[in-house]
């Protein structure tokens, strides 16, 4: 045999030395009766696999453990074998203090939560078992505190694969200023707690979500941007499933860093009580280039909610309001929308502000089906609030706050730049308003548009 390739032989046979070590927690005195509490033996076992340089923390198939909060650190596995929970405390204080804060104003009863990550990196949660947050409100309230299940600062090279996430008193998730991350065929139920969102990226970049399944009783998945230095970039969202209490993949609200090169395709969206894609921008942030397509709705009202407006939302910002920057640069293309069940109420909605134009937008070939029953008292409707800081009264920009629109299909107001083409329009039942409406666009461009199959002869109000 040749030295060289006795040196690959070597190397390879090295390389089968070294493999990561398994660490199963009862190696370390867990009990997995699902009645003790195994938070300690969980934590060293974490500790023992990152001091001897990385493996994989084994919860094995078939137990249930019970713990409190617990520390992910460099080169660790939490891996959850097939049929294993891993079920968070009921009793608040098991959870510790030192695990960062929630990042929106009046919000304090959900800074703490179960799993936490500070300066970690190469590190995942994978497996076919289960992180139950045992959220029930008999356990946990705003009195109480309502811990996160998972967060994640400053962190880099995260997977998380596979698992189920359910229960949460609060959050599922929430990831602050990360970077490398993905995130693939995972399922998230959170409906036993309110403010039950998915997955909370805020301030971090080249994230990738695919192949997910969310039930939640808040957005599913939330882009953000708490730290003006810290904007979201590089967002790949496809092949997820969302239903949701309230929005589908929010945008925004978080705004105060800038929001660049999100991409979300080949979605479903199904039974939103709110908004499909819900994309807000008020706290001085840029955000721009954008791109939506190929997503399926049913039963969503809002497909589509963008709003430009000025509101303080995060923790850390100042009283004064940011002024309004640049939000455009977005483009919505190919979406299959039934919202027959739903009431007149059910379009797709766009608004800045006279101070703020939304620039640069695209919808193109949307073929959308809604009940239709508005009223020529509708259709006259002039006096639409607008998302002024004295009509939010220091809360959100809701649709709520503008109400029935005089536009069946699609409303637009403070725009420049706009292209709608391909919309195809069905209302099941008589709808005495336009179609589409528009309110100070300039350079409005209407081409191919179709209500029960009859082309639509646009002119833009001046």
């Amino acid at each position: 045999m040749k030295y060289y390739q006795l040196a690959i032989l070597t190397l390879l046979l090295l390389s089968f030395s070294v493999k990561a070590k398994d660490y199963s927690i009862f190696d370390f005195g867990a009990k997995g009766d699902g009645i003790a509490l195994d938070t300690k033996a969980v934590q060293k076992a974490i500790d023992t696999c990152n001091a001897e340089g990385g493996g994989k923390v084994i919860i094995p198939s078939g137990k249930i453990v019970l713990i409190g909060t617990i520390y992910l650190k460099d080169n660790v596995t939490l891996y959850l074998e097939n049929g294993a929970i891993l079920r968070g405390s009921p009793d608040i204080n098991q959870y510790a203090l030192d695990t960062h804060k929630n990042m929106y104003k009046d919000e304090p009863h959900m800074d703490r939560c179960l799993i936490f990550a500070k300066n970690a990196h190469h590190f995942s949660i994978e497996g076919n078992g289960t992180i139950d947050g045992n959220g029930h409100p008999k356990n946990f309230n705003n009195k109480t505190g309502r811990p996160m299940l998972i967060r994640f600062l400053e962190c880099s090279n995260i997977k998380m694969r596979n698992v189920n996430l359910i229960h949460p008193a609060a959050w599922t998730s929430a990831w602050i200023n990360c970077d490398e991350i993905v995130v693939e065929g995972i399922l998230i139920e959170s409906r036993v707690n309110h403010n039950g969102d998915g997955l909370d990226f805020d301030g971090c970049k080249n994230v990738m979500v695919s192949n997910c399944s969310f039930d939640t009783s808040d957005d599913s998945i939330c882009l953000q941007a708490s730290d003006p230095e810290r904007g979201c970039y590089d967002i790949v969202i496809n092949n997820c499933i969302f239903e949701s209490k309230w929005a589908g993949i929010r945008i925004g609200l978080l705004s105060r860093g800038n929001f660049e090169r999100v991409n979300v395709s080949n979605c479903t969206f199904k039974n939103i009580q709110d908004s499909g894609l819900k994309i807000q921008m008020n706290e001085g942030g840029i955000m721009k280039n954008m791109t939506f397509s190929n997503l399926t709705m049913t039963s969503v009202p809002r497909p589509i909610f963008l709003t430009f407006c000025q509101q303080r939302a995060c923790v850390d910002a100042h009283e004064e309001l940011y002024p309004m920057n640049y939000m455009g640069d977005i483009s919505f293309e190919n979406f299959q929308i039934d919202n027959s069940m739903l009431d007149k109420n059910s379009g797709i909605v766009m608004t800045g502000l006279p101070k703020g134009m939304v620039k640069n937008i695209s919808l193109n070939n949307i073929q959308f089906t809604i009940s239709g029953e508005g009223t020529k008292e509708d259709a006259e409707k002039t006096n639409i609030n607008e998302l002024t800081p004295e009509i939010m009264k220091g809360w959100w920009p809701e649709f709520s706050l503008l109400g029935t629109l005089p536009a069946s299909g699609i409303y637009l107001r403070h725009m420049e730049n706009v292209y709608v083409k391909d919309i195809k329009l069905t209302t099941l039942k008589e709808d005495q308003r336009p179609p589409i409406v528009s309110d100070d666009v300039s350079k409005l461009h209407v081409d191919n548009c179709y209500l029960n199959g009859e082309i639509i002869h646009y002119s833009p109000i001046k």
